[in-house]
């Protein structure tokens, strides 16, 4: 499976096993949880032990702060994704059940990339991993978007994958050699490009005919989880001042 086929998709509460029916009989109705908004790898990134959830706005125009959901807490309920609503399947105590530092792990899509002798090859946009176990396969690297589209990706074996250093994702030198594949012109001319000048060379041609702009719009910004934690951090201030003043109390 692919981290690209979750992000967007709504995920469900689903009531633990033994509740699961009315007493008419008939399946009781999961509650909406929220849409995945990325995957989280553990801190050596060889493995995806679970999902970023984005809850909905408080009264629709206050943010949340996302939930992490455990992969293996994932499964499909009444037809739809699903987690068992129980607290060891989320945040805090699901790290704790997973033996994982959630402020340690990191979302690998969206990082940029580099090799250890500093070449500079893109960023991140995806990652094929088994689901039962979240051992990562591949990881896609990328020029950009429209550079994807028509030159398509590169799919970097797990074993060339080096770690995390400085807010990007170090590779092997010998990455700046694999070939790129599943992009419109790759295909409609059955070649294979090298990351390298052509792929440099193209994406410059596409950067400067405005691909620069499409792509801060579609881009996720890849880090250590910790580091986003303080996007959020003003929520109570925001819920405070959304909601007014609190009434004085009136003296006796």
């Amino acid at each position: 499976m692919r981290v690209r086929d979750f992000q967007g998709v709504k995920v469900y509460r689903s009531p633990a096993p033994d509740k699961r029916t009315n007493k008419d009989g008939s399946p009781k109705e999961p509650r909406r949880l929220g849409k995945i908004h990325f995957p989280v790898f553990e801190p050596r990134g060889r493995r995806v032990v679970g999902f970023m959830v984005s809850l909905p706005d408080v009264v629709g125009m206050i943010k949340q702060p996302d939930r992490f959901v455990a992969r293996d807490a994932l499964h499909i309920y009444e037809g739809a994704l699903s987690v068992v609503d129980e607290k060891a399947n989320f945040d805090k105590a699901a790290a704790k059940r997973l033996g994982i530092d959630l402020d340690a792990c990191v979302i690998w899509t969206g990082m940029d990339v580099r090799t250890e002798s500093g070449e500079a090859l893109g960023y991140c946009s995806d990652a094929a991993f088994d689901f039962k176990t979240g051992a990562v396969e591949t990881l896609s690297l990328t020029r950009g978007a429209t550079a994807s589209a028509l030159l398509g990706d590169v799919e970097m074996p797990l074993e060339m994958l080096k770690g995390y250093a400085q807010g990007a994702m170090v590779v092997s030198d010998a990455a700046a050699t694999l070939d790129v594949s599943g992009g419109a012109a790759a295909k409609a001319a059955e070649v294979s490009v090298k990351v390298g000048a052509k792929v440099k060379q193209g994406a410059q041609v596409l950067d400067d005919k405005g691909s620069v702009a499409v792509e801060k719009g579609s881009r996720a910004l890849g880090r250590q989880l910790g580091k986003t934690r303080g996007m959020f951090s003003a929520f109570k201030s925001e819920f405070k001042k959304a909601a007014g003043p609190a009434p004085k109390k009136k003296k006796r």
